[in-house]
């Protein structure tokens, strides 16, 4: 195939969140014996699970079937307080990889209802980070997924406080915010929204270009919430052809003119990669950016520990005249497309 033009979006694919969760469960290959089990999908991309899958890696929607003693990595979406305590009953090893923005939404309802607010919380249902984080504090918030979910708490006596799931349409979500304030003008939100700024960026990068070009293509899953998000801005824009894809196989062979570019949080760089090579653009490929991202998230808690007691471990057989530590620069740098590729292992 040879379309005319390629705009590449950017940012776009793995953001800060997804790169700790994957480089903590490739972390957990390598220390473990197979099988490494992992609550629910790592990340939701079909190409990164299929990997880890490759690896040994065994993915669960029940705590309870993990053996006695097993590792259990919990995913990035964020898990349900029963779920936690679950898994550390099973006795083994437990890495909890959940991205620090929805641990902040975590404590944001936790801290709303111990202060007696109902919560309307956006989100959709059946998410992973939706049922984690309404299971923090279930008697205190409701779902809010439309103007009438809003409506039907008009009669409750507040007060009332609105979170969001982070991976959200900015859209969708403004929409259902500035409705509820509408209804309840003295609802309470935090200072910063509830939105992944990664989320809100590649919506950003892609909402600028979608309207001018003949046909859009979102490289990601189709159980990912924000990939979703990626292909309703692009309709809102305009776009008159817009392509969810897991990759190229999935990619028609009648695309023509130019063509929009970009991929969801979870879906690795390799697979945009392959797509422009299967588009092949008679007049190259043209980076459009709205921002430079630069976000940095270290490995889970419990995974510097561990690390760090194996690094011990390693300095006293070898008596190493210096104790070693966690080096964060060396994990800045060493990047989850790295884990990816073959090479690494």
């Amino acid at each position: 195939m040879k379309v005319d033009k390629v705009v590449l979006a950017s940012p776009r694919g793995f953001c800060a969140g997804v790169e700790k969760a994957i480089k903590a469960l490739d972390w957990m290959t390598r220390v473990f014996e197979p099988p490494v089990y992992c609550y629910h999908e790592i990340v939701h991309n079909q190409f990164v699970v299929e990997y880890f899958q490759s690896l040994g890696v065994i993915f669960i929607d029940d705590v309870t079937v993990v053996p006695p003693g097993a590792p259990v990595m919990l995913s990035a979406h964020g898990s349900p307080p029963s779920i936690i305590e679950a898994a550390r009953q099973t006795g083994g090893t437990v890495i909890d990889a959940v991205c620090p923005l929805v641990t902040k939404v975590h404590h944001e309802l936790k801290v709303r209802a111990k202060k007696g607010y109902t919560v309307l919380y956006v989100g959709h249902e059946g998410h992973e980070e939706a049922v984690g984080t309404m299971a923090v504090a279930p008697d205190a918030v409701h779902l809010i997924q439309s103007r009438a979910d809003i409506d039907a708490l008009i009669d409750d006596p507040g007060p009332f406080a609105l979170l969001s799931q982070t991976t959200l349409s900015l859209d969708e979500w403004q929409d259902l915010r500035e409705y509820a304030e509408v209804v309840f003008p003295d609802i309470w939100m935090p200072n910063r929204g509830d939105l992944c700024f990664a989320t809100t960026n590649r919506q950003a990068a892609l909402r600028e270009v979608a309207g001018d070009v003949d046909a859009v293509v979102v490289i990601g899953s189709a159980n990912s919430s924000n990939t979703v998000a990626l292909t309703k801005v692009a309709e809102a824009a305009g776009c008159p052809r817009v392509l969810r894809v897991n990759g190229t196989r999935e990619l028609p062979k009648d695309l023509k003119g130019t063509i929009a570019v970009t991929a969801g949080a979870s879906a690795p760089e390799s697979l945009v990669d392959e797509v422009l090579r299967f588009l092949n653009p008679k007049n190259g490929v043209t980076i459009h950016s709205v921002t430079v991202e630069d976000e940095y998230f270290p490995p889970p808690p419990e995974l510097r520990e561990m690390l760090k007691a194996i690094t011990a471990l390693v300095d006293l057989v070898l008596q190493a005249p210096e104790p070693s530590s966690f080096d964060s620069q060396a994990d800045r740098e060493f990047t989850a497309a790295e884990v990816l590729s073959a090479v690494s292992r």
